[in-house]
């Protein structure tokens, strides 16, 4: 059970349910918020990570990512922990597990098979595609440093306004920043994990976005997602303010800034690895800050 509990990668799933969590704030602070909506979601949040991180574990093996160079947290499939074949059998129970659980989460939002339903059953089909082919198939997109898109699409927009729809049913498109600012973080998590594995990505042919710019434009590339990202979120609190509580997210500044410089000044995988969770965890704060400073 150890062996499969390492594979899960328990670590990430902060991060997705920061993106949920956002949808969640914004829906309680229009008044619509509903704890069957908001249980069933970080159900199927757990099962699309969980999945994401299998099948990473799977494709990365395949494709030689993940050599003995590699630093961060041993890959179950590349050290021999788990067969191939048991990890494609876990990467299929966890599709039916994430698919099963999101017609369940519509349902109960919905309560029928009216268009809407065939809308969020597509998108959830989609999100499991896109975890499963970031790193495994014959071509992942993963490879071709298309990865940071995917973040913003389905971490961002989806995971935010998708969440956000269930609950109100309708559009509200200023969630669009909100929905930028998380898309943004989760984007930086995913920077500084190709910036620490950028040799052994660039020796496996993975052409992340450091691969191609570099190291050091992928650190202005950092400082750059992280400004834009707390610029989202303070513009859609102006344009919704009632009160300097609203702000309480700018308390997170800080630690965004401690990450940046980490991601400057740490050359070594080694040393940057730590400042992946901190990241992660710092977006989740900054999610339940904002979602605080919209409710009180």
């Amino acid at each position: 059970m150890k062996k499969w509990l390492e594979a899960f990668r328990l670590r990430t799933l902060p991060l997705a349910l920061a993106s949920i969590g956002m949808g969640a704030f914004l829906a309680a602070s229009s008044g619509n918020f509903d704890w069957s909506i908001f249980g069933l979601c970080i159900t199927t949040t757990i099962f699309l990570q969980v999945l994401s991180n299998l099948a990473n574990d799977y494709g990365d093996s395949i494709h030689g990512a993940d050599s003995i160079e590699r630093t961060g947290p041993q890959r179950s499939v590349q050290s021999g922990a788990i067969t191939k074949k048991a990890m494609l059998t876990a990467i299929i129970i966890c599709s039916i597990l994430a698919l099963a659980s999101g017609v369940g989460l519509i349902l109960q939002a919905f309560g029928g098979f009216g268009d809407v339903f065939w809308y969020f059953l597509g998108l959830g089909a989609l999100s499991i595609l896109a975890a499963i082919t970031y790193t495994a198939g014959k071509k992942p997109y993963g490879y071709a440093g298309l990865g940071d898109l995917s973040v913003m699409i389905f971490f961002g927009f989806v995971a935010v306004m998708g969440s956000a729809y269930l609950y109100e049913q309708t559009i509200n498109w200023l969630y669009v920043l909100p929905s930028i600012s998380v898309g943004l973080f989760s984007m930086a998590v995913l920077n500084v994990n190709n910036i620490r594995d950028i040799d052994s990505d660039r020796k496996a042919g993975k052409k992340s976005v450091p691969v191609r710019v570099g190291r050091k434009m992928a650190v202005v590339y950092h400082w750059i997602m992280l400004s834009f990202g707390v610029l989202a979120s303070l513009v859609f609190t102006i344009l919704h303010f009632e009160g300097v509580q609203q702000l309480l997210f700018l308390l997170v500044c800080p630690l965004f800034f401690v990450n940046a410089r980490a991601v400057k000044i740490h050359t070594s995988a080694e040393k940057l690895d730590p400042f992946l969770k901190q990241m992660a965890l710092s977006t989740l704060l900054f999610v339940v800050l904002f979602g605080i400073g919209q409710l009180i």
